[in-house]
């Protein structure tokens, strides 16, 4: 049986560095990301001989003793590779398009969208430039704004109210990380109705409700606005087939754009590429006098394994702790945005 050591890597969110094992089964993809299986001997306290080991591409483990299996060493061959700067420009062009949608949202050109992508890749930063942009001279006039931004926990009936609040053409409701709507089935019912594809979209509330009538909302209106959703969640893995199917709904009247940032690599490639193209960089709020930039981002590149999510807030997070101690801000990274070991 071959031996491999998995140079970079995590397991249960644990990292994988350095560390020898017996392979099972070699380079491999699925749903979740890249991984390899390899036999667990000690090297994790658990009760489970084999496992799988979570890593970005091949580069990250080497054999130790025996060969690669013929399937792999054909596929290190045949298998077209992503570079850098390939991945770069797709996860661009994505946050291209996903500015140019946002834009068309505020003109009624789009009447829905659903955004997907993890935490702290500036999906939100995007949206409400764009939503600013439009709502310029509004401010200037003092007018009130034609959108709204919900973060957080919203009941049906709370809905209900929003969507009439906005319900005016070219006003746009952004629900950011706002998941309990699309967690609840009277919410979703709701959201379809305002959404649907349809020349008119009337909703409903059949149900006695004291907050609408002290707020002079009526118990049905048309909808002319536009929503954005958010979420970090990944609509094909939810394991609830009464909830998919109600997604699936809502997925089919929304414009859908999945920003593919689904790797560490991929986190790290849209960090650099948001450094790169910012005016000034990533940290040009800190005013640093020297690399300690290019420092941060080195540091989350060694420590990606480790590090408790790779985002641009804690590029920002490690960014604070240089100002804090420019000589021990290391040390201090290690015991404040870092796993446990």
């Amino acid at each position: 049986m071959s031996v491999v050591r998995i140079l970079n890597g995590s397991y249960r969110n644990e990292p994988v560095i350095n560390t020898e094992f017996k392979l099972v089964k070699g380079f491999q993809s699925g749903k979740k990301g890249n991984y390899i299986t390899v036999r667990n001997e000690g090297q994790f306290p658990i009760a489970i001989d084999t496992i799988k080991v979570k890593i970005d591409s091949m580069q990250d483990f080497e054999f130790v003793s025996g060969e690669a299996p013929v399937a792999q060493v054909s596929a290190k061959v045949e298998a077209p590779v992503e570079t850098d700067e390939e991945a770069i420009e797709r996860i661009r062009t994505r946050f291209a398009i996903l500015d140019e949608m946002s834009a068309a949202t505020t003109k009624g050109g789009i009447r829905a969208m659903i955004v997907s992508g993890p935490p702290g890749v500036g999906k939100s930063f995007g949206v409400e430039q764009q939503l600013e942009k439009a709502a310029m001279f509004d401010r200037i006039a003092s007018k009130p704004l034609k959108y709204e931004i919900v973060k957080g926990a919203m009941t049906a009936l709370g809905l209900y109210a929003t969507l009439f609040k906005h319900s005016d053409k070219n006003h746009v409701l952004v629900f950011d990380d706002c998941d309990s709507v699309l967690m609840d089935d009277l919410a979703l019912n709701i959201l379809k109705a305002a959404l649907d594809s349809g020349k008119r979209r009337r909703i409903y509330w059949n149900s006695d409700s004291s907050m609408l009538r002290r707020e002079g909302i009526p118990d049905s209106f048309d909808f002319n606005g536009s929503c954005i959703f958010i979420t970090n969640i990944k609509f094909d893995h939810l394991k609830s087939k009464k909830l998919q199917d109600h997604l699936e709904a809502l997925q089919s009247r929304c414009h859908f754009l999945d920003l593919t940032i689904d790797t560490e690599r991929d986190k790290m490639l849209r960090i650099k590429q948001v450094h790169k193209d910012t005016e000034g960089g990533l940290f040009r709020d800190y005013y640093f006098e020297g690399d300690e930039g290019d420092q941060v981002l080195q540091f989350m590149l060694d420590n990606k394994a480790k590090l408790r999510e790779l985002s641009m807030r804690m590029a920002l997070k490690i960014a604070d702790l240089i100002k804090i101690s420019p000589t021990n801000w290391k040390a201090l990274a290690e015991n404040t945005v870092m796993k446990r070991a």
